[in-house]
């Protein structure tokens, strides 16, 4: 996989959040014209993108914000068991320290804390534009 796109209607933010999770921003660019357009099947759109790298520079996220054409579905509070996208999985060294740093940031927990057997500490959180993100802590 190359990477994984999310749009958001604030790209500082959606930057600095992931920031505070672990990745770390590539580049930052706007794309626009009719041939990005012709990809997307948007016609003539402006989209500004950041790509944010995980640590160990294997995996991307694209985050796009359109300024052309407006945004015209939200998902982001789209329970867990609705079909299609359902949520990005981040690694952590430490569950509770990640959280604590990105509550700061405006995140909520959507459900609870667990552990799975001794394997996992995992939790979902809403990130502060609602997206879903999963956290995961290996334990050994």
């Amino acid at each position: 996989m190359d990477n994984m796109g999310i749009v958001v209607a604030s790209l500082d933010d959606a930057i600095a959040f992931f920031t505070e999770l672990g990745l770390n921003l590539e580049g930052r660019a706007t794309i626009e014209g009719e041939w990005a357009g012709r990809i997307t099947g948007l016609k003539d759109q402006q989209v500004e993108i950041a790509m944010m790298v995980t640590p160990d520079g294997y995996s991307r996220l694209e985050i796009a914000r359109f300024i052309t054409p407006t945004v015209i579905a939200d998902h982001r509070n789209a329970p867990v068991n609705a079909l299609g996208y359902l949520r990005a999985m981040f690694a952590v060294s430490n569950l509770d320290d990640t959280l604590e740093r990105l509550y700061k940031l405006g995140a909520q927990l959507v459900g609870e804390v667990i552990q799975y057997e001794s394997s996992y500490k995992l939790c979902y959180i809403r990130d502060p534009e609602g997206i879903l993100i999963g956290l995961a802590e290996p334990l050994g």
